[in-house]
Formats: C-alpha cells, sequence, structure tokens
C-alpha cells in the first residue's frame, strides 16, 4: 500500500494514475528539491491519503463540476490553504442568508457564501405540509436559512426554512394571545374528543367542548374555516389550544342587545337556573326569572335539549355573561308552567308590550318629577336659605355659613 507523501502533490505526468482530486494512487517518489525547499520553508501543503477522496473531490463529484486541472497543482494548494484560512463561524441554530443555486427532488443547493455546500432538504423548505418545492423556491431567490446540521461528511450544511417559520409563527400565536383577538383555523381532522386545527401553520387542539357545533354535525367541519380564540399558548410545551366556543360567543355579544329576544337551546339545568346555548353563548336563565309565580322544580318547567325563547336583560360583554328572563314574556302569572309553549309563540308581542310599559312608566315617572319641582314655593326655600341666585351669589338675609354651604 502506497505510503503519505510529505511533500506538495505533484502533477501527473503522461501515463501517471496521481491525482489528489480523483483519489488514484500517488507516486512515492520522492519531490524534486524546489518543493522540498519550499516544504522547509514552512509552506502549509496537503497531505492525502492513497485511495482517500478529499471533500472537494466529494463536492466536485457530488455536483458535477469539471475535472481538475492537475497541471496547476501549486495553484490550487495554494487555493485551499487560503480557504481554509477564512473562518465563516458557522453553528448550528445560526440564521444566514443564503441563495438558491440548484433544485432537485431531494432538496434545493444553497450558495451561503463558504467553501462547504448547503442543502435544503424538500421537507424543511416551508412549515406547511405536503408542499411541492418548486412552490415555494426559485432559482436566485435569497432567503434566510437556519443551520440544522453543521458539516457532514460530504462537507455540507444542512439548512431549513421550516425551523425559521415555526419559532415565528409560535412568537405570533402568543402576541394574539396577549391581545385576546380572534383568528382563523382550518379543521384538519375531528374526532370524539375533539379536532386538530392548523393555525399560523401550527397545529393546535380544539376540545370538543369548545365546537360551538352539534356533534352529530362536527364531522361536516373537516376543511372548513372557523374563527377562533387562543386559551393556551406554551411553545416550550408545544400545547396550543384553541376554542371556537369563545370565539362565537365574542361575536355573538357584538350583535346581543339588551332587552331583545333570542331563541336557544337548554344544555344544562342547576338548582339555581337553566344555562341557554344562544349561537354559541351561553346565557343563565335565573330561577327567580322563569316565572312570576314561585317555581319549585326547575326541571318541570325546562329540560335540557329544549328550545326556548328568552328576553335578554342584561349583559355583562367584558365577562361573556348573559342574563335571560322568561317571566317578562308571561301575559299571565304562571304561564311559564302551564303552557311554556303558548309564552314562546307569543314571546315577540310580549316584548313589545313590555317596552311599551316601560316606556310609560319612564313617561309617567318623569311628568311626576317635573310636577313636584313645578309645584315647589321658591320662596319658600329662600326662607329657609336654601336659594341661590342664578349668578351664585348667596341669597338676601342669608348667614355667611348658611351663603357658602348654599355655593357649595
Amino acid at each position: 500500500m502506497a505510503a503519505f507523501v510529505p511533500g506538495p502533490l505533484q502533477a501527473a505526468t503522461p501515463g501517471s494514475r496521481a491525482s489528489a482530486f480523483t483519489g488514484a494512487a500517488i507516486s512515492a517518489a520522492p519531490p524534486p528539491a524546489a518543493a522540498t525547499a519550499t516544504a522547509r520553508r514552512g509552506a502549509p501543503t496537503m497531505v492525502a491519503a492513497v485511495g482517500t477522496p478529499t471533500k472537494f473531490d466529494r463536492m466536485r463529484q457530488k455536483w458535477g463540476a469539471p475535472a481538475v486541472d492537475e497541471s496547476k497543482g501549486d495553484m490550487y494548494e495554494e487555493f485551499a490553504t487560503a480557504l481554509e484560512g477564512i473562518s465563516y463561524n458557522f453553528a448550528e441554530g445560526d440564521i444566514i442568508p443564503g441563495v438558491v443555486q440548484q433544485l432537485d427532488p431531494n432538496g434545493a443547493m444553497i450558495d451561503v457564501g463558504a467553501k462547504a455546500s448547503a442543502v435544503c432538504p424538500t421537507v424543511e423548505v416551508s412549515i406547511a405540509q405536503g408542499v411541492n418545492l418548486e412552490d415555494v423556491l426559485t432559482l436566485g431567490d435569497q432567503r434566510e436559512f437556519q443551520i440544522i446540521r453543521s458539516e457532514n461528511a460530504d462537507g455540507e450544511l444542512m439548512l431549513s426554512i421550516r425551523r425559521i417559520e415555526y419559532s415565528r409563527a409560535w412568537a405570533r400565536v402568543a402576541q394574539l394571545a396577549a391581545e385576546d383577538v380572534t383568528i382563523s383555523g382550518t379543521v384538519a381532522s375531528v374526532n370524539r374528543g375533539g379536532g386538530l386545527v392548523t393555525v399560523e401553520g401550527l397545529r393546535a387542539f380544539l376540545p370538543g367542548s369548545h365546537i360551538s357545533v352539534r356533534r352529530e354535525q362536527q364531522e361536516d367541519l373537516v376543511g372548513m374555516e372557523l374563527p377562533l380564540k387562543l386559551i393556551q399558548v406554551d411553545p416550550a410545551e408545544k400545547k396550543l389550544v384553541v376554542s371556537h366556543r369563545l370565539a362565537a360567543a365574542a361575536s355573538r355579544m357584538t350583535t346581543l342587545e339588551t332587552g331583545s329576544v333570542v331563541t336557544g337551546t337548554v344544555r344544562s339545568v342547576k338548582p339555581y337556573g337553566a344555562f341557554v346555548d344562544i349561537g354559541g353563548v351561553s346565557g343563565l336563565l335565573h330561577i327567580s326569572q322563569i316565572s312570576h309565580d314561585h317555581v319549585k322544580d326547575i326541571e318541570a318547567v325546562l329540560t335540557p335539549g329544549m328550545e326556548v325563547k328568552a328576553f335578554v336583560m342584561n349583559q355583562e360583554k367584558d365577562k361573556g355573561r348573559i342574563s335571560l328572563s322568561t317571566k317578562v314574556l308571561e301575559a299571565e302569572p304562571g304561564d311559564m308552567m302551564t303552557d311554556a309553549a303558548a309564552v314562546f309563540a307569543g314571546a315577540d308581542d310580549a316584548a313589545a308590550a313590555y317596552h311599551a310599559r316601560v316606556e310609560e312608566e319612564r313617561v309617567a315617572a318623569s311628568s311626576v318629577a317635573d310636577d313636584i319641582v313645578s309645584s315647589l314655593d321658591i320662596a319658600t326655600l329662600d326662607d329657609l336659605g336654601l336659594g341661590v341666585d342664578l349668578d351664585g351669589a348667596a341669597p338676601t338675609g342669608a348667614t355667611e355659613p348658611a351663603a357658602a354651604a348654599a355655593a357649595e
């Protein structure tokens, strides 16, 4: 087996099989005197094991570079030495710029300005799944890439665009969660426990209890875009949980008006009242607001799954609370317990009558207040030391303390 060459590589001669860039056997003849003198002066030399291709051989063979002119061996040696002297300080995790130089089915060849080649595999070109390489990158594109693996045996850096998009997507959803905004997501799949939704390129879990659609209709949601609220964002644990119900509630809260009649479905009955689902919003129908008559057993009047009409008494939009009433819809006290269906059928008319009655009471109260004010004897107020001139002066005969109190 041939030995290592201690000096600079010799140029190939006709018929010689020596080649530092093809991996062929290198002549074991001693180097010429000039080369020896150069070596003695401390000039750097390239040493290669016989039959072992160098990094440059592998790069040239992989990317189809032209054969090396070995008659210029000293020039290539000096060029390689110059490259060795350049420090690029690349490390895994670094984000560096690069230019797309070549595309093939397995990935893209990227020029990052270093002696080492750099490759971005197809699976790393986008956070989206199942994309085509050509749909993301084109020749000459200038992009940012993250180093996910330092040089391998072939002298290649492994790059990724997906990792950059992934970290930025988490930062984005964290910001959206802090702002409590409603976002959009596409349903990827649904099962008995809930669904998977794509949000900002990330996979989020949508619990079944937070889907504002009846269970038998949930399979139809696949492929649909839903409004969502972010309820848990944890990049460290890679947990992203969203709610369709809260988003629907927020939307509904902006359209609900106090004093309006809404249609909903009784979801649950508690000792203190019933919870009614109003298009994704949960409203409380308190036991005291079911009927004018005393209600002993709520389930004797309202049952889960029952469709009802109710009057919106009050709503706290910041807390997502809605207070409902069927009592104000009764034509006669106790109608909810004797004929609830009739109460719901006449709900709109009853609500209109309620508003008219409230307005009459307001006008009557205002009229009484005006009559009281107009009947007051101003002279009597002056005698009591309570009168004040329009210009703020103290009334005649008023003491200084009384005048000061009146001015206050």
